[in-house]
């Protein structure tokens, strides 16, 4: 399998995932509960909800596009991504962190605290200040639950009731299998279709705050939009980051408005050689 399916690859997989894989919420009363909560934009969905339903997703996610088999690499990446985590509100999220073997230019940020970046992004940047701003972007995500959020939307206002009103004379395997189904397919449909441009806006301010207080240069932000904007629009490797996200160019002056100040001179800014490379 080409790892630029990988999306692809996901959706197909969670359509047929055994809702086990949610862990804890692999118990009909659980599921019924937090689909209760998931369906409704008023209920809050718990931490734990968070965190077994980031690992389900997670798991597809891996199935299709697996880590960069880099030991050094992810250990890298994690110390990178748990210290600017440290700096956000949501510290004590079990925060996890990978590259994915995929040659598309992406990161995904999964409810709970589990983010992979990809290794064509990965290739892309130039120094650890980058790497510090992307992450930070992708915890801005979780601390801020825009996932949750689509995902709650996703699932439906009418799911808690449709489901509820068939638990009678169903077994707790077939109730686990549909809700289980639902939640992978919401999940999933998040990936592929992505945030609201206002949530990308949101959460690259919020990056470079994080990025900041974990002592790292914020500006370098404008760097790695810089080099998503230089990209061919014919270059396949970003054609689902593209789709997804707000073009780099409206972020770069999203970014400009709220600094107050043109961001270009801090787009080559970049310091050579403190990024991981496997094999240097």
């Amino acid at each position: 399998m080409s790892p630029s399916r990988c999306v692809v690859a996901v959706l197909a997989l969670a359509l047929s995932a055994p809702a086990g894989a949610f862990g804890r919420l692999g118990n009909a009363e659980e599921l019924l509960k937090f689909g209760q909560r998931a369906a409704k934009a008023s209920q809050t969905i718990t931490e734990q909800d968070e965190v077994e339903l980031g690992r389900g997703i997670a798991a597809n996610v891996l199935g299709a596009a697996p880590l960069v088999p880099d030991p050094e690499l992810q250990r890298y990446v994690n110390r990178v991504g748990l210290w600017v985590a440290m700096q956000s509100e949501r510290p004590n999220l079990p925060w996890r962190f990978g590259v994915i073997d995929s040659s598309d230019v992406n990161a995904f940020a999964l409810p709970g605290g589990t983010i992979l970046v990809t290794a064509g992004l990965y290739d892309r940047l130039r120094d650890e200040a980058e790497l510090a701003n992307v992450l930070g972007h992708e915890i801005a995500h979780v601390v801020q639950k825009h996932q949750v959020k689509a995902i709650q939307g996703a699932m439906g206002r009418d799911f808690a009731t449709e489901i509820a009103g068939e638990v009678a004379g169903r077994s707790d395997n077939e109730l686990v299998r549909r809700f289980g189904n639902k939640a992978f397919r919401a999940g999933t449909e998040v990936l592929a279709r992505g945030l609201d441009k206002s949530d990308e806006y949101d959460a690259d301010q919020r990056g470079m705050v994080l990025a900041a207080r974990a002592g790292y240069n914020p500006f370098a932000m404008a760097g790695v939009l810089q080099t998503l904007d230089s990209a061919n629009a014919s270059d396949k490797s970003v054609a689902l980051l593209f789709s997804t996200h707000p073009t780099p160019s409206s972020r770069i002056e999203r970014l400009e408005a709220a600094v107050g100040e043109k961001l270009d001179p801090y787009a080559v800014q970049a310091t050579p050689g403190r990024l991981y490379r496997p094999n240097n």
